[in-house]
Formats: structure tokens, C-alpha cells, sequence
């Protein structure tokens, strides 16, 4: 790799390795989620797992939709933002309650800006193994506990998902979903919810702390955006290296990038 190379090579270490979206909220907001996670009701977290089990099924769908091809052209992270404020402005008004209805909207926002972020990084949308990449974005934003905060939590999840990540790309191409893929996919997405899940429960809790509101929730929504616009943008400039210089190398030079 050349020198711009490996500095866009840092540039995506940087952005999947840290901050995480607690330490972005707890700036913004100047309170640790901590204390938002105490507010949280009785059965809300089954509430967020039915939440996040549904705006994952909905990402899925909308990234196995054909899309339309466009030349390679810079994110409009700025509109995606906006939009995703206008969801967090209701989740914040109207509370948990809200949670069912407006996590796959934003879910699927997310889904969208992560996808443009990939066209504009030469990624094919019309390939399934990207459009299964881009749900992968939503496993990178929640490291669970067993990750190895020595090592690369983004490696190392995208380690975690490989088999079943090449087995969905397998029974997606060429091929409409069947009863005897579907268990594949299914498996997918419960991968990646039970991560995404993390995030979705600290976003929750910042919503949930008093003063925060609708005008907060549009504002965390935000945060909520840039925090996986930020994951994608790192996600597919790694991907790109590895098509250029192959896994095992790109791989080898991001664990030896100092950030």
C-alpha cells in the first residue's frame, strides 16, 4: 500500500475501533448513560429486542431490494441525518412506547445512508454479498462482552460472522429466498440484532433521561446515524483495500496500524 493507502487505512481504523456510541452520547449530553439505563421500565428490554429483531428484518429487505445503480458519487450523510432527527424527534416525545414504531424507520434510514456510503466506496449494490456487508455494519456498532479489548473488536466480529455471512451470500445468489435458506438468513440476523441490540438498549437509555425530550431524542438520533455512517465509512475502506490487496494483507496492516 501506498502512503494516502495506509493513511486511509488508520483513517478506518480509527473510526470501527473508536469512540463508542456511549462515550458520543455522554459528550453530547454531559451525563453518563449509565444513569439513563436506570430509568429504563420493567420488560422494556424485551420491548428493544422485538424492536431490534423487526428493524433488522426491515434493513434486510430493504438491502435485498434491487437497487438502482448510480456512478460513484460522495454519501449524502447531511440528508440522512436530517431525516433520522424527524424519527428521534417522535421516539423522544412520545417515549418506549414509540420504540416498536420508530426503530425500523430509523433502522432503515441507517440502511440507506449505509448503502450510499458503500456505492461511493465502489461497492456493487446490486451484488449480494454488499448488501449482506451493509447489514454487517449494524454487528460493528455494538462489540458484546466476550470481545477481546486487546485485539480488533472489528476483526474479530466479522470473524464471528464469517460462516454464516458465506453461507447467506451462497443461498442469495442467483436465488429467491426458499424455506430451506430462510434458516441461513435467520441465523444471520439474530447475529447481528443480539449486537445491534447494545447499541439500540444505550440509545434508548439517553432518551429516557430527564430533560432529554423530543428536541434530545431528534438530537441523539443524530448521534445515533453518525455513529454507523462513521462504522460504514470505515467498513468499506477496508473492503475496498481487500479487494485491491487481498484479506489476509489488509487485515495484517490494519492490526499493525497504530491509532
Amino acid at each position: 500500500m501506498d502512503s494516502i493507502e495506509l493513511q486511509l487505512l488508520r483513517m478506518a481504523k480509527e473510526l470501527l475501533e473508536k469512540p463508542s456510541l456511549t462515550a458520543r452520547i455522554a459528550a453530547k449530553v454531559g451525563t453518563p448513560v449509565e444513569k439513563g439505563l436506570t430509568l429504563l421500565p420493567k420488560g422494556i428490554q424485551s420491548t428493544i429486542h422485538k424492536a431490534t429483531e423487526k428493524s433488522i428484518s426491515v434493513a434486510y429487505h430493504a438491502a435485498a431490494a434491487t437497487m438502482e445503480k448510480s456512478d460513484r458519487r460522495p454519501a449524502n450523510n447531511f440528508g440522512h441525518k436530517v431525516m433520522v432527527a424527524g424519527t428521534g424527534g417522535l421516539g423522544g416525545f412520545f417515549g418506549p412506547l414509540a420504540l416498536m414504531a420508530e426503530l425500523p424507520v430509523s433502522t432503515t434510514l441507517i440502511m440507506r445512508s449505509i448503502m450510499d456510503i458503500a456505492q461511493s466506496e465502489g461497492e456493487d449494490l446490486n451484488n449480494p454479498e454488499t448488501k449482506l456487508a451493509c447489514l454487517e455494519v449494524f454487528a460493528f456498532g455494538g462489540y458484546s462482552s466476550s470481545d477481546d479489548a486487546a485485539g480488533s473488536g472489528y476483526l474479530m466480529t466479522r470473524a464471528a460472522l464469517a460462516k454464516t455471512f458465506t453461507d447467506a451470500a451462497k443461498v442469495m445468489v442467483g436465488k429467491t429466498l426458499t424455506n430451506e435458506s430462510a434458516p441461513i438468513i435467520v441465523r444471520l440476523l439474530a447475529s447481528i440484532a443480539s449486537r445491534f441490540q447494545l447499541v439500540v438498549t444505550e440509545k434508548v437509555a439517553a432518551q429516557m433521561m430527564p430533560l432529554i425530550g423530543a428536541v434530545g431524542g431528534a438530537g441523539i438520533n443524530v448521534i445515533f446515524m453518525n455513529h454507523f455512517q462513521d462504522v460504514a465509512r470505515g467498513h468499506f475502506i477496508v473492503r475496498r483495500l481487500e479487494r485491491k490487496y487481498g484479506v489476509a494483507e489488509v487485515q495484517r496492516q490494519y492490526l499493525e496500524t497504530k491509532i
